[in-house]
C-alpha cells in the first residue's frame, strides 16, 4: 500500500476544517483513511492553534514510507515535525 499523508475536509460550507489523515494514495479526498494524526483549522486566531498534530504518529508514518502532500509538509514543518522544504 502506498500511503499518503493529506488533508480531509470535515467542515461545513464556509467554515473549513480539515483532518490530517494517512490514506491510500488512490482513495478519494474525503474517502477511506488508515489513521487520523491531527487537525488543521485555517480560521483559528493564533498560529499555534491552527495546526494540531501528533508528532510521534506523524514521524512513525513518515518512517514507514508515507509521503505527505506539499500542503501537509508545510503544515508539519510549521508544527516542527519535519524540516522545511528547501
Amino acid at each position: 500500500m502506498a500511503a499518503r499523508i493529506r488533508l480531509r475536509r470535515v467542515g461545513r460550507k464556509g467554515i473549513p476544517l480539515y483532518r490530517i489523515v494517512v490514506a491510500d494514495k488512490d482513495s478519494p479526498r474525503d474517502g477511506r483513511f488508515v489513521a487520523s494524526i491531527g487537525t488543521y483549522n485555517p480560521r483559528a486566531e493564533k498560529a499555534q492553534e491552527k495546526v494540531q498534530v501528533d508528532a510521534d504518529q506523524a514521524k512513525a508514518w513518515i518512517a514507514k514510507g508515507a509521503m505527505p502532500t506539499d500542503t501537509v509538509r508545510a503544515l508539519l514543518a510549521t508544527a516542527g515535525v519535519v524540516a522545511p522544504k528547501a
